[in-house]
């Protein structure tokens, strides 16, 4: 892929719609640890990364709206080094956390939490290289 300094370099980026993007940016940053990358106006839109990964938080308008209460229409994954301290700094900036800190047969310890504006953020820490086969997954192509 060509370079281009104006979008992440993450191959897939979730855009994400906030009532206030400024308050959107500062919480998660604060509670999740994303580092603003780019402003687009003063309350449109924005650019964040977390390690290789990214994500747009884009303002409501037209179609575009934030989820709406009790409604889970998708969640974004994200790997961190440690779950647990993840999961109380998060707990510390008001995140609701839905689902504890759980190691799963995968190979994996995670922690779902809902943001400000009520979407779903899984955050994943890896224990192990697991097999998918050892847990009842099945392996389609290598990477």
């Amino acid at each position: 892929m060509k370079p281009n300094r104006s979008i992440p370099t993450a191959t897939v980026i979730p855009v994400l719609i906030y009532p206030d993007v400024r308050a959107a940016v500062a919480w998660l940053a604060a509670a999740f640890g994303f580092v603003e990358r780019v402003r687009i106006g003063e309350n449109h839109r924005a650019q964040l990364r977390f390690g290789e990964g990214a994500v747009i938080i884009g303002d409501v308008r037209y179609d575009r709206h934030p989820p709406r209460p009790c409604e889970v229409t998708h969640s974004v994954m994200v790997r961190v080094e440690d779950v647990r301290a993840h999961c109380e700094r998060a707990r510390v900036h008001g995140a609701r956390i839905v689902e504890e800190p759980a190691d799963f047969p995968y190979g994996e310890r995670q922690y779902t939490a809902e943001d400000l504006a009520g979407h779903q953020w899984t955050f994943s820490e890896t224990l192990a290289d697991i097999a998918p086969e050892s847990w009842g997954g099945t392996s389609v192509a290598s990477s």
